[in-house]
């Protein structure tokens, strides 16, 4: 039975690893459906290298400042218990490859390629993995601190602080410094419409993110003896929440209304396994509302180029379901209880803290140091075409 339970887990929580692997081309056809036609090419092979780098970094470096486990032993050792502790690295690696997915859509047609690839191996080999392990598995003290102070500790049981929030808001510094696109801002206060390039194609990457997220909030609970239908449930039922607000406060905006479930989805990773559905309704709808009201703002009234959003998507959206956690768990709205507030609080205010300040550090380094920008003419000409040297669609066949 022992075997059984050990082979059961391996495939279990591999199931979600590949789940959440799938996620990574949402983002890319996220990406690529958004931005302009001339840099579709840059968004698909960014998240792809993104993710390679990421596997190398999490491997060799943030794995172990998370988990304080090296995998530097023989194969037999590894194999050990149907070589769960590899697919839990698999999975776990998934996550941390998030967070310069995320990062990729706010800086998207106007980055450098080689800069982001260090700025990637830098987030996901130390940044992301010291609050990973802070959160996740006691390190330096901080939850048993936050419990003393609050009665519980903080609570995020798959990741909207600890992977969106965190990837949202060293995206927002990524995005400050980098500065607007050409030509989005003009100098008479006037905004020049950017369109998405491909509206099937956004929904085709909003579609594999909110089936992959079903392996990203299930799976979370890492062993079969601990999964949970109810994470399952409120997953679809902040999804649906998130979609329908942002329809109708985006009036019918189809960019609206395929960011909206994830949003929603966004918001319940840390509660998920806590709330009830009707809560976790709540939840997603109120995320839902922030991202509709908060892009337009930084978009047109703050005049912060955030491509795809990623601030107010998994920054603000992340920061809000830590929150949501600690009010919808609590038993008085029908949680499972086990959370307070004020645990939420500190963990989610550390987390955004942490993450816009190693955002600015990164960033602002590589900014002084390497240069984060295309020159105007490369952004100008697009980004496929300056980094890749071939568009998506080249507009010419040559015939022999």
């Amino acid at each position: 039975m022992d075997q059984l339970k050990q082979g059961s887990d391996a495939l279990f929580i591999l199931l979600g690893a590949v789940m959440v692997l799938a996620m990574h081309a949402g983002f890319a056809f996220l990406e690529l459906g958004t931005v302009r036609k001339k840099n579709q090419v840059n968004a698909l092979v960014k998240i792809l290298v993104d993710f390679a780098v990421s596997t190398i970094a999490y491997f060799f470096v943030g794995y172990t400042v998370a988990y304080g486990v090296s995998f530097f032993s023989g194969a037999e050792t590894l194999a050990a218990r149907n070589g769960y502790e590899l697919v839990k690295f698999f999975f776990l690696l998934t996550f941390a490859a998030a967070i310069p997915a995320i990062v990729s859509g706010g800086i998207a047609e106007r980055a450098r390629f080689g800069p982001q690839l260090i700025a990637t191996a830098v987030l996901v080999g130390l940044v992301y993995p010291l609050f990973e392990g802070v959160a996740w598995n006691q390190k330096f003290g901080v939850q048993a601190w936050i419990k003393s102070a609050t009665g519980a500790e903080f609570h995020d049981f798959a990741g909207s602080v600890v992977v969106h929030a965190v990837g949202g808001w060293i995206g927002l510094a990524a995005v400050l410094l980098l500065g607007a696109r050409g030509g989005r801002y003009r100098k008479d206060g006037a905004i020049s419409a950017h369109p998405p390039s491909s509206i099937p194609f956004l929904a085709l990457g909003a579609w594999i993110l909110a089936v992959g997220w079903f392996g990203f909030n299930v799976m979370s609970a890492q062993t079969i003896d601990k999964i949970s239908g109810l994470v399952a449930v409120n997953s679809l039922m902040a999804m649906v929440g998130g979609t329908l607000v942002a329809v109708l406060l985006g009036r019918n905006d189809p960019g609206f209304a395929y960011n909206g479930p994830l949003a929603g989805l966004v918001a319940v990773c840390a509660g998920s396994d806590v709330m009830h559905p009707a809560g976790a309704l709540v939840t997603g709808g109120v995320a839902g509302a922030i991202f509709v009201v908060m892009f337009t703002l930084t978009q047109n009234r703050w005049k912060i180029d955030d491509v795809l959003g990623v601030w107010p998507l998994h920054g603000l959206c992340g920061a809000w379901g830590g929150l949501a956690c600690g009010v919808f768990g609590l038993p008085a709205l029908g949680g499972l209880g086990g959370v307070s507030f004020g645990a939420q609080a500190i963990g989610t205010l550390l987390g955004v803290a942490w993450a816009l300040a190693g955002g600015l550090v990164v960033y602002g380094l590589l900014k002084q140091l390497l240069g984060l920008r295309l020159s105007a003419e490369e952004e100008y000409e697009g980004a496929d075409l300056s980094i890749h040297k071939i568009g998506a669609t080249p507009e010419r066949e040559v015939s022999w």
